[in-house]
């Protein structure tokens, strides 16, 4: 009889060989304590988080703590139900009126994850005879959600402009289509150019979205994203992001101005079917989501430590997935994976914490993601990359202060 695990095989011998190297595990360290957006407690050490998504620091925000407590104690620890049903709170509509306002748009749905947020939304905009055209780097849940529904999806050669426009253009002319954009990529940092791939889709007739999850904050005047930043929010169609990186806690939206969005509360499996975001995490969301409005100091200095820790890593002979600094994620390239472990392992020991990335996640190539917080102090990102520094040499790079 046949296992059905065996399919997994080259990937269980790979984690197995590196368990058994010696290195610490990389995808199940324990954080003991968290002190702070920048600070946690492992194995009794203190460590620097760089590789946490919690770009503005929010999640030791005293406004936002005390809005979570409140709600715990008003409402209850949960919901115990849809948002169809029993699980719309009061918190849940002012979630969504602080999604209004900080978007500047007509609707907003808030999702129990931002991964149940594409989920949904690419499960059911498109169907049979119609197409969703998508950048071949887009995330896992963009791929997910296409795979629940039953349009055509069509792929493009990741930020590449030109194709997008040349497959577009094989698409009948009649048919609906929708393209799915991301305004940073999560992978190396990169940003989309989004000012010349929304244009080839309107040109096309196609609906566009674009799924700001890491770059809500800190891209833009008011911190829209990179839609903001590019000027194109009056041409796209749909927004999605996600509580857990900028906002600080655990949820996920779609914003629109589309006039019949609301029947999306009805026909998105993801959101009538799961059990609807706790009081606690909603009330910590609105606060933190009204608190981003006026986020502009925020905003400046991880722009500033996130160009700084970039130049200086790049001036130390590590290898970057980008020229320059286009966002908070600066992606550390590895020759191989069993250096990545070693410096990974030499990180944690210098006492800073990046993420290794599995390699199913980038295929043909290994990294170690670091993304930057506003509450790294410039001594943070001098540390930060002093540390870099060390453990490279320890794993024998070619690496110099």
């Amino acid at each position: 009889m046949a296992d059905l695990f065996d399919k997994f095989q080259p990937l269980i011998d790979q984690y197995e060989a590196l368990r058994g190297s010696g290195l610490r595990d990389p995808f199940h360290l324990q954080m003991d304590e968290i002190k702070s957006p920048t600070r946690a407690v492992v194995n009794g050490r203190e460590i620097i988080l760089v590789g946490t998504y919690n770009y503005m620091g929010m999640t030791f925000d005293p406004d936002v703590i005390a809005a979570g407590k409140k709600a715990l104690e008003e409402f209850g620890s949960g919901t115990t139900g849809s948002r169809v049903l029993n699980g719309t709170y009061q918190g849940h509509a002012e979630c969504e009126a602080a999604l209004r306002e900080f978007y500047a748009m007509d609707h907003a749905m808030v999702f129990s994850t931002g991964y149940q947020a594409n989920l949904g939304l690419m499960s059911v905009m498109a169907g049979r005879g119609e197409y969703i055209v998508l950048d071949a780097d887009s995330h896992a849940s963009i791929y997910d959600g296409c795979a629940m529904g039953n349009a055509d999806i069509v792929r493009f050669r990741h930020n590449s402009v030109s194709d997008l426009e040349k497959r577009l253009n094989r698409l009948p002319a009649e048919a609906g289509k929708l393209v799915v954009l991301e305004g940073v990529y999560s992978m190396v940092g990169d940003i989309a150019p989004l000012k010349e791939m929304v244009a080839v889709a309107k040109a096309a007739g196609a609906m566009i979205v674009v799924d700001e999850a890491h770059a809500m904050g800190f891209f833009g005047e008011n911190g829209r994203g990179v839609f903001e930043a590019a000027g194109v929010e009056d041409d796209v169609d749909f927004v999605v992001g996600t509580f857990s990186k900028s906002v600080g806690t655990v949820g996920g939206f779609v914003v629109s101005n589309h006039p019949k969005f609301d029947i999306l509360r009805l026909v998105t499996r993801p959101y009538v079917y799961t059990a609807s975001l706790p009081p606690a995490v909603v009330a910590c969301a609105a606060t933190s989501i009204r608190k981003l409005m006026s986020a502009h100091h925020k905003r400046a200095h991880l722009w500033q430590a996130s160009r700084k820790m970039h130049a200086d890593l790049r001036g130390a002979g590590f290898e970057l997935g980008t020229a320059e600094a286009e966002s908070a994620i600066i992606a550390v390239k590895m020759p191989d994976q069993q250096t990545s472990a070693a410096m990974w392992t030499a990180l944690i020991e210098e006492g800073v914490y990046v993420n290794m990335v599995p390699p199913q996640a980038t295929p043909g190539f290994n990294l170690l993601r670091c993304s930057l917080c506003a509450e790294h102090s410039n001594e943070d990102v001098a540390e930060i990359v002093a540390r870099f520094v060390r453990a490279g040499q320890a794993v024998g790079l070619p690496v110099s202060a």
